[in-house]
């Protein structure tokens, strides 16, 4: 609660200058007072709209809301919200979110985490949800099905950007969704993230013009347009190439390893690697090949030993490649692959966090597509204050012991319960505080 408080201020400050759809002289709730409500159902991880009301009007869950935050001065019903989010410009709320961020990054809280000195940002699609009925214009399609069955199937699909750290900690950061009449008209095509990469590119330059970046990404970006995006913008990449993807590349590879092999050999905790690269291959694309880049590519193959179920000691073996925007070098390729491109999954690993663990994702809240996208950036939102506290000094031992959605229950449940001490609890609200990462 302390964390929530400290960004408190400067998100209540920005939050009441979105301007207000609504009728004032039918308004009960603050906008601010509705917004931080909407985060805070996020933060304690509700599943719906009906357990909001359920579970936040108790009178005793009130008293110690207004407690720990004096500007809730009543609690609206979640079909107000709704009724918000249906008509608020969400340009504005995704901007508190940006913002945020970016005091976190002026406050150093991740200086000990770069690489190079870059951020490490993942980018990577995600399905929210599908279903056979065209409630939004904006909703892809696909047929699905087999033979009599086959139907069309409508579905939305988002493209999230996230920091993701090598200590495990992943910061959600922007959203794009897909939207049908994006695509491509002319070839009756709809959107697609090849596409969707374009527009939130543009948006997180636009919003960080001078934030050194790393980008990682998977197989589907190894295109030569995206990487001549990334040189445009000055932003580093790490690319996941598969054996079949960019033959040319691979050919060149093969050949200029087998003259002059750069290799590293380390283990890295009890795996074996070695790291083989070739730098500087020139690779050609678009329309008879006009265009050209210069491309490194490296390739990590590793063993290690695990206990089958027979009791057996067996040697397990993978191999990963990936397109490098730079130069590999003995003393650089640990940090690139290793801290960096490894750690791309971390943004799948939060695409599971918010469908299965605690934040319903896959849940639209509302069918209707301005008021599905705010519900999802307030989710995103407090997905970013829970992973804060997760990784505290201050918290990690109850996190340990009750484990994440077990310790965020608990603070859920202590604020239905009548066992907070006022006096005790603004004495320790009133205490500066400073975050401090493990």
């Amino acid at each position: 609660m302390r964390l929530l408080r400290k960004e408190l201020p400067a998100m209540l400050e920005q939050l009441a200058t979105i301007p207000d759809p609504r009728d004032p002289k039918k308004c009960r709730h603050k906008l601010t007072v509705l917004l931080l409500y909407g985060l805070l159902m996020f933060v304690f991880q509700f599943a719906s709209r009906r357990e909001v009301n359920r579970e936040m009007t108790r009178p005793q869950f009130i008293a110690s809301l207004q407690l720990l935050f004096p500007e809730i001065n009543a609690l609206a019903h979640a079909d107000t919200l709704f009724r918000l989010l249906r008509d608020i410009d969400l340009t504005h709320l995704e901007q508190v979110h940006v913002d945020l961020v970016k005091r976190l990054i002026r406050g150093k809280c991740f200086h000990r985490y770069l690489i190079k000195h870059c951020y490490p940002i993942a980018i990577d699609g995600s399905q929210k949800l599908a279903g056979d009925t065209l409630w939004a214009e904006e909703l892809l399609q696909r047929t699905v099905g087999q033979a009599e069955n086959r139907h069309t199937q409508y579905f939305v699909y988002v493209l999230e950007a996230s920091l993701v750290f090598h200590n495990g900690l992943v910061i959600p950061l922007l959203s794009e969704f897909l939207e049908y009449a994006l695509g491509d008209s002319d070839a009756h095509k709809q959107d697609c993230g090849l596409r969707g990469f374009a527009r939130l590119s543009d948006r997180l330059k636009t919003l960080f013009p001078r934030l050194p970046i790393l980008l990682l990404l998977d197989g589907l970006y190894a295109k030569g347009p995206v990487m001549q995006r990334c040189r445009a913008y000055h932003w580093q990449f790490m690319i996941v190439l598969k054996d079949k993807d960019l033959p040319s590349v691979w050919r060149e590879f093969n050949a200029l390893h087998g003259l002059k092999p750069l290799v590293l050999q380390r283990c890295w905790g009890r795996r074996r690697q070695r790291f083989s690269w070739v730098n500087d291959i020139d690779t050609t694309y678009a329309v008879n090949g006009s265009r050209h880049l210069k491309l490194h590519l490296v390739v990590c193959e590793e063993s290690w030993e695990r206990i089958d179920p027979h009791a057996t000691t067996v040697t397990q073996k993978s191999r990963h490649a990936w397109l490098s925007s730079e130069p590999l070098s003995p003393d650089n390729v640990h940090a690139r692959c290793n801290l960096g491109a490894r750690h791309r999954w971390g943004i799948e690993a939060g695409f599971l966090v918010e469908k299965h663990q605690g934040y319903p994702c896959e849940h639209a809240f509302a069918l209707h597509w301005n008021a599905m996208r705010g519900y999802h950036l307030l989710m995103r939102l407090a997905h970013v204050f829970n992973a804060l506290a997760r990784r505290t000094r201050q918290l990690r031992h109850l996190y340990y012991e009750l484990g994440v959605r077990g310790a965020i229950r608990f603070i859920r449940d202590s604020c239905a319960a009548p066992w907070l001490d006022p006096a005790h609890m603004r004495v320790l609200l009133a205490k500066p505080f400073l975050l401090q990462l493990e």
